[in-house]
C-alpha cells in the first residue's frame, strides 16, 4: 500500500491507527518532538481547494489523516485504499490513555465554556492520574496573544484543540512554532462527544455512509447544511487532483 494518497491536491497519510500510534505519535511524544496532526474530512479538503492560504496551513502538518468516510470513498474512486478511517474521538482517547500511563501533560482548548468545563470533569473522572495543565473554551479571537501565552506557559506534551471551521488548524499553525514542545491535534467535535453534549454516531450508520443523515435526525437544525455536505462529497469524489 502507498504511504500517502493524494486527495484534492493534499497528501493524506495512509497508516493504520496502530502503526500511527506505536511507530509515530508515541515515539514523538517520548522524544518530546513537536508535531502537528490534522484529522481531515471532506469539508476540510474542499476548503483547501477554495482557499490557498488554508491549503498552506494544512500542508504544514506532520500528519494529515483520513477521518471521514468521504475520504475513504474518494480513495476507492481513485482505485486506491486507506488502511482505515481514523476516528478523532477514539484517537483522542488512545492519546489520553498513553499520557496518563506515561505521566504526560495535556491542555484542552475549545468548545463552549460549559462544554469545556464538562469535558474536564469527565476526563478527570475517566483518567484520574492524568496531568491536566490547562484548559480554555473556544470563544476568543484567533490572534489573541494571551491564549498563545497561556499554552506556551503550560508547556503541555499534548494540546487538544476543538474549534469550529478552519479556525482549528489555523490556530494550531499560528501557535505551533512558538512552543518548545507538544503534539498539537485538532479533534473537531470530540470535546462535545466526550462531554456528553453530542451523541456518537452509531457504527452501523457509519458503515452505511449515512452519518450526515444521522446528524440531521438528532439535530434537525443541521439540515440547512445538508446540500453543502452533498456538494462537498461530490466534488471530493469526482474532483481531479
Amino acid at each position: 500500500m502507498e504511504n500517502e494518497i493524494k486527495i484534492a491536491s493534499i497528501n493524506v497519510n495512509n497508516l493504520s491507527k496502530k502503526n500511527l500510534l506505536h511507530y509515530h505519535l508515541f515515539s514523538r511524544l517520548n522524544l518530546q518532538q513537536k508535531c502537528m496532526v490534522v484529522l481531515a474530512n471532506s469539508e476540510l479538503l474542499l476548503e483547501t481547494k477554495e482557499n490557498q492560504a488554508y491549503k498552506a496551513v494544512i500542508e504544514q502538518a506532520d500528519y494529515v489523516l483520513p477521518a471521514s468516510k468521504g475520504l475513504i470513498l474518494a480513495a476507492k474512486k481513485r482505485k486506491k485504499a486507506f488502511h482505515e478511517q481514523i476516528d478523532s474521538e477514539e484517537l483522542m482517547i488512545d492519546l489520553l490513555k498513553f499520557a496518563e500511563v506515561q505521566g504526560l501533560s495535556c491542555y484542552f482548548l475549545g468548545g463552549k465554556d460549559y462544554i469545556n468545563e464538562k469535558l474536564i470533569l469527565e476526563i478527570e473522572k475517566r483518567f484520574p492520574k492524568l496531568s491536566v495543565v490547562g484548559h480554555r473554551h473556544g470563544t476568543f479571537d484567533l490572534n489573541d496573544p494571551q491564549i498563545v501565552k497561556n499554552v506556551q506557559e503550560a508547556n503541555a506534551d499534548i494540546v487538544f484543540v476543538s474549534l469550529k471551521g478552519n479556525r482549528q488548524e489555523q490556530w494550531i499553525a499560528n501557535t505551533f512554532g512558538s512552543c518548545n514542545k507538544g503534539l498539537f491535534i485538532g479533534v473537531g467535535e470530540s470535546f462535545d462527544i466526550l462531554a456528553g453534549e453530542m451523541k456518537r454516531i452509531p457504527d452501523q450508520w457509519r458503515k452505511l455512509n449515512l452519518a450526515w443523515i444521522y446528524r440531521i435526525l438528532i439535530k434537525p437544525s443541521t439540515i440547512k447544511n445538508a446540500s453543502k455536505i452533498q456538494r462537498i462529497i461530490t466534488q471530493i469524489l469526482l474532483g481531479k487532483d
